[in-house]
Formats: structure tokens, C-alpha cells, sequence
């Protein structure tokens, strides 16, 4: 099995786990879902034709699996509790740790009086199943336009254990997600009363996990379909 497909598996199961449920969405989509939607004003960098890859003005291949989540809360009412993940395409030159193809996880829950805290919660869980539960979880301030407020997260180092090496720069930690509390801007687009209901999300890279997990430190790796690398797995 691929190391890719190893992992998203190991995230689904987990988050399955926790009560969320699987969504899909097309890959091809439109501009509205990918920006408008989520709160991303027109002279963001990411809805530049340098940045995304647009097949038309208003159709590109999606650069996030976050239209799924518009998409999701558009044809249900809350409680909304969801994972997607898929491939997700940009216009990033390729190297060591980027491709301009990649698959990502994103997560969402919407119902009345969900807070940061829950999010805190079910991200350690998260943690703790996928990387083992000594590794220490850190949040920081991040900003996001689709929420409000934002945190990056960050795991102790998995070599170091947090004193501080090279694989983590010596700071002892290693950055693996986005998340954030959903911006009420966004639960309006989707004819939600943000007075009524809260939510969070969040988003990671498969990829990132993966080479995390494994010790692999060149993304093409995964994508070379080289069999002395994929036997290992």
C-alpha cells in the first residue's frame, strides 16, 4: 500500500473515531466555492492566476478540499461534523517539501457552543492516536481568513522529543496543521446564524504527515513510483 494511502486511511479511521463522517467533493471547482465563500477577498495572493491553476475565470482545480466543507454545510443544517480529503492542486515550483500536486485532510464542526477549546480537545486526541501520546501539542496564533481567530499547530520534535535538532531547527518543534475557529462571515454565506451556532476547522497536508511519520525528507519520494522506496510500506 502506499505510503499516502496509509496514512489518510490512519487519519480517516482516527477521525471516524471521534464521531466525524467522510464528504467528498469534485476536484475541478469553481471559484465561488474556493474563495468567495470561505471569506477570501479578491486580492488575495491565492486567487492569483500565478497561484492556482485556472482552467477558466471562475473554474480552477481546487487548491483546498475547503470547498467541500461549503458545499456540506450548504445542503445540511447543523450539527455538521466532517472530514474531507482529496487531491488538491498549485502552482507550486517542486522541491523537497513542495508539489504542485498533494493530498489534504480538512476537518469541520459546526453546532451551538462549540468553542477553541473543543478544537484544542480533538486535536491532541488526533495527536496523540497518529504520533503516540509523549508527543506534546502547541497552538499559535495564525491567521486564516476563513476563521477567526486562527492558530498554527505544533508537535514535539518526533526525533528530538522538543529539546531541539536539525529536523526541527532547533526549536523543538514541528509545524503539521491550520485550524481555527469558523468565521462567522463564512457561516453566513452559507445561511447560518453565527449568533446562533460556532464551529471549527482545520487543514493539514498528507504529504506533511506522512514524511512526519516515516522520517522522509523529500516529498517527490512519494511520487517517483520508485519500488525499492514503496516496498518499505
Amino acid at each position: 500500500i502506499h505510503p499516502i494511502n496509509l496514512v489518510l486511511k490512519e487519519i480517516e479511521e482516527i477521525f471516524l473515531g471521534l464521531g466525524f463522517k467522510i464528504e467528498e467533493g469534485p476536484e475541478i471547482e469553481l471559484d465561488y466555492y474556493n474563495f468567495e465563500a470561505l471569506n477570501i477577498p479578491k486580492d488575495h495572493p491565492a486567487r492569483d492566476d500565478q497561484d492556482s491553476f485556472y482552467i477558466t475565470k471562475d473554474i480552477l482545480l481546487r487548491p483546498q478540499t475547503s470547498p467541500v466543507q461549503i458545499r456540506t454545510m450548504e445542503s445540511q443544517k447543523p450539527p455538521v461534523r466532517i472530514i474531507a480529503t482529496g487531491k488538491c492542486y498549485r502552482r507550486d515550483a517542486t522541491d523537497s517539501t513542495h508539489s504542485p500536486m498533494f493530498h489534504q485532510i480538512e476537518g469541520l464542526a459546526v453546532d451551538k457552543d462549540i468553542t477553541f477549546g473543543d478544537l484544542k480537545g480533538v486535536l491532541t486526541v488526533f495527536v496523540h492516536r497518529m504520533f503516540g501520546k509523549d508527543r506534546k501539542v502547541r497552538f499559535r496564533p495564525g491567521y486564516f481568513p476563513f476563521v477567526e481567530p486562527g492558530a498554527e499547530v505544533d508537535v514535539s520534535c518526533l526525533l528530538c522529543g522538543g529539546k531541539g535538532c536539525k529536523s526541527c531547527g532547533y526549536v523543538g518543534w514541528l509545524e503539521i496543521m491550520g485550524a481555527g475557529v469558523v468565521h462567522p462571515k463564512v457561516l453566513e454565506m452559507v445561511n447560518y446564524d453565527p449568533e446562533k451556532y460556532s464551529g471549527f476547522a482545520f487543514g493539514m497536508g498528507a504529504e506533511r504527515i506522512a514524511m512526519l511519520k516515516y522520517g522522509i525528507n523529500d516529498i517527490r519520494l512519494f511520487f517517483e513510483n520508485d519500488l525499492r522506496f514503496l516496498k518499505q510500506f
